[in-house]
């Protein structure tokens, strides 16, 4: 198999930034931290009064602005994707028409602008840069939010680690354990990346990636590890792949092989897996909440209860609180990207988001015989669809998770070969 470089693809920085390029390199940087949400624990507390709502919102506007202003320098290859992204665009405009059957319509026209803006933010990323430029714009980002955590953690353990929940567990810049442990995940491999598509800088971001990985564990978040542990051989794989022809047969080959054997092994052998993990079976409450999830999407099963609402209804007959009655507690989102489609746009949105994500995926593993942006998507798209099993982290607005997923996805339809 025969790796040469393709054609279009540059290293990442340019050997001299003007300052132009500085400055939106720097844009860029700021709005990924601002998605990140690092800066509301330590702003406003683990437990945020309604009051400050008004204010965090406000501060999503200049990473808004920023995405945009960038979109629009870029609005030749950004509309270049958006034609070969029709699924993105349909669960957009699902959300977006949503307003009209929602429950909740005025939260759901502030929280479709969000996620607007916020997919958008995506889109720009994959425009403005090649695969090695991406992923080292990030990782400034993300080395800077781990460094932070860190320190915070480290510090002020009042303020980044836990002492009701889970007392000893890390939590970092954000609210609590699993939103340092799922980030670290999904840094993880952006780190990687940023490592080997940049071997000039290759030590800087190791050791970014090492401290990300310190931090995952600290965090004791055992979803996130497995996540983690899934890229570090999606890394693997995508060496082995590109380094021969017949290792790149005899690897595919393993690859099925082993998928087979761990569906195997889940499917027969579910309570061991739950014991290894170190999980009871309904994953800490998950599944009551799924299954009173269920519940409610019966009620609106084609077209859902309008994009982001349920959550922070404070009617007294609307879906809230028969799911937190039937759950036993009250969640503050599904725990499932899955089930948080089927909630907000029905199986119209899920079906939707189930072929925006395997055209998505299709693509990652194609680019590992194609493109060294592999070492990106593949084994993001991996930890990715670990977390999104328990985690609401698709279509979520203001959330620097979606950011990167659209990017990358984006990223894949366009790629630095077709790239003017």
């Amino acid at each position: 198999m025969t790796h040469a470089t393709p054609v279009g693809y540059a290293p990442a920085m340019p050997r001299r930034m003007t300052g132009f390029e500085v400055l939106v390199a720097a844009a860029m940087v700021g709005m990924l931290a601002v998605f990140s949400q690092g800066w509301i624990m330590p702003l406003f507390g683990a437990k945020m009064s309604a009051s400050a709502g008004g204010v965090v919102r406000l501060i999503y506007f200049p990473a808004y602005l920023a995405g945009l202003a960038i979109l629009i320098l870029n609005a030749g290859d950004a509309l270049k994707i958006l034609i070969r992204q029709p699924f993105l665009l349909l669960l957009l405009g699902l959300s977006v028409a949503s307003v009209v059957w929602s429950i909740n319509p005025g939260e759901s026209v502030r929280r479709v602008v969000a996620v607007g803006f916020t997919s958008l933010a995506g889109v720009a990323l994959a425009a403005r840069y090649r695969w090695a430029q991406m992923a080292e714009i990030m990782a400034i980002a993300f080395a800077g939010l781990c460094v932070l955590s860190f320190l915070v953690a480290a510090a002020i353990p009042s303020m980044g680690v836990m002492s009701e929940l889970f007392p000893g567990a890390w939590r970092g810049l954000w609210s609590e354990k699993n939103a340092l442990g799922n980030n670290m995940a999904l840094f993880f491999p952006v780190l990687a990346a940023a490592a080997i598509l940049n071997p000039k800088r290759w030590v800087m971001w190791a050791g970014a990636c090492a401290l990300c990985f310190l931090l995952l564990l600290l965090s004791t978040s055992k979803t996130s590890l497995l996540a983690t542990l899934l890229a570090m051989v999606g890394i693997a794989f995508v060496a082995v792949v590109r380094s021969s022809r017949i290792m790149a047969v005899v690897a595919s080959y393993s690859a099925v092989l082993v998928i087979g054997l761990a569906a195997g092994v889940i499917i027969l052998a579910s309570g061991f897996v739950f014991e290894l993990l170190g999980k009871d079976a309904t994953l800490t409450g998950r599944t009551q909440i799924w299954t009173a999830i269920m519940m409610e999407v019966d009620k609106h099963p084609l077209l859902g209860h309008g994009y982001g609402t349920v959550w922070t209804d404070t009617g007294s007959w609307g879906p809230l609180p028969w799911i937190v009655k039937h759950a036993g507690f009250k969640p503050i989102h599904a725990h499932s990207s899955w089930m948080e489609m089927l909630l907000w746009l029905g199986w119209t949105g899920l079906i939707a988001w189930i072929v925006f994500y395997a055209q998505t995926m299709i693509a990652g593993i194609v680019s590992i015989f194609r493109d060294k942006g592999a070492y990106l998507a593949f084994p993001f798209l991996l930890a990715y669809s670990m977390i999104s099993i328990t985690e609401s982290v698709t279509l979520t607005y203001n959330d620097l998770r979606w950011v990167i997923f659209v990017a990358i996805a984006c990223k894949l339809a366009y790629p630095d070969r077709l790239k003017s």
